[in-house]
């Protein structure tokens, strides 16, 4: 066995600073586990997902000592729960780009990773990578909103895609026929990796991206902001300015307890459709009064 697993259960305040422990202990790699089944959102650009029970595992060669690296934590950290876990020698770079195979969403939309070949070619294939600073639509968030925007093509329309993140909506919408779209998002790697994600799939002519204070966006047909409930509530007013009369509204990032809430948050400006679920997660639509 060439490796060896050190696995640390802790809560999320301790996570960090002991996978930054860790990698000072010469971990040959770092990674964090949620131990409780718990759901969280696909993360912002930059950031790092914490939990509140997490695993923090550190990777080391398999004749690594590891009880004085247990030691100079529990120096640090005080006393932990730890265990080890030996690791079978396989290419782990090939066995993680295995586990990411093209998606499809509705009846054309695919994601497809760069080391994949389209599956269908007469679909309309968006190319993204899997990796922690990017939402790939595997969160039921995501998917939900690129599934409403597959049956329903924003063909020669204006879009804007609040809280873009890594930009996936705002793409696919380009991809699926919207003449422009404006991305906004409260940092500034997410745009960085908007645009990345726009230029592989030959849209960064038709894409805009802004920091929310940097100046007036103008209103669109169409305005898709998968964020969470609380924030959605709050921009309830703002999100309704800037949807033409008439024009659609898709929100994602809502648990299923948090529909009616947000529903009524937005009812004053929208005719609101029922909630669409799946798993945990909702969607809903409005259309501009």
């Amino acid at each position: 066995m060439p490796w060896i697993q050190l696995k640390i259960d802790t809560d999320n305040a301790l996570a960090e600073p002991i996978s930054d422990a860790l990698t000072e202990l010469e971990a040959l790699a770092v990674t964090l586990e949620d131990r409780a089944d718990q759901p969280i959102f696909e993360p912002k650009p930059g950031t790092t997902p914490l939990w509140q029970e997490v695993c923090v595992v550190g990777l080391y060669d398999a004749d690594t000592s590891i009880e004085p690296i247990v030691s100079a934590l529990e120096q640090q950290f005080g006393t932990l729960k730890w265990s080890t876990n030996p690791l079978e020698d396989r290419d782990w770079v090939r066995a993680w780009m295995d586990d990411f195979e093209p998606i499809r969403f509705g009846k054309r939309l695919w994601i497809v990773p760069s080391w994949h070949d389209a599956p269908d070619n007469s679909g309309v294939n968006l190319q993204l990578d899997p990796g922690l600073a990017f939402g790939t639509g595997t969160h039921p968030t995501t998917a939900l909103c690129l599934e409403w925007l597959d049956a329903h093509a924003p063909t020669g329309l204006d879009v804007i895609d609040y809280g873009c993140g890594s930009g996936i909506l705002g793409v696919a919408a380009l991809k699926l026929g919207a003449s422009q779209c404006i991305g906004v998002d409260t940092d500034p790697q997410a745009l960085e990796a908007s645009m990345s994600n726009a230029e592989k799939n030959g849209v960064a002519e038709q894409l805009a991206l802004y920091l929310p204070e940097q100046g007036d966006v103008a209103a669109a047909d169409l305005v898709l902001a998968n964020i969470l409930a609380n924030p959605l509530i709050s921009l309830a007013e703002k999100l309704a300015k800037l949807t033409k009369p008439g024009g659609h509204i898709v929100l994602s990032g809502i648990l299923a307890d948090q529909a009616q809430q947000v529903s009524q948050a937005y009812a004053p400006y929208f005719d609101m459709q029922p909630p669409v679920q799946q798993e945990d997660w909702i969607r809903l639509e409005g259309k501009r009064k």
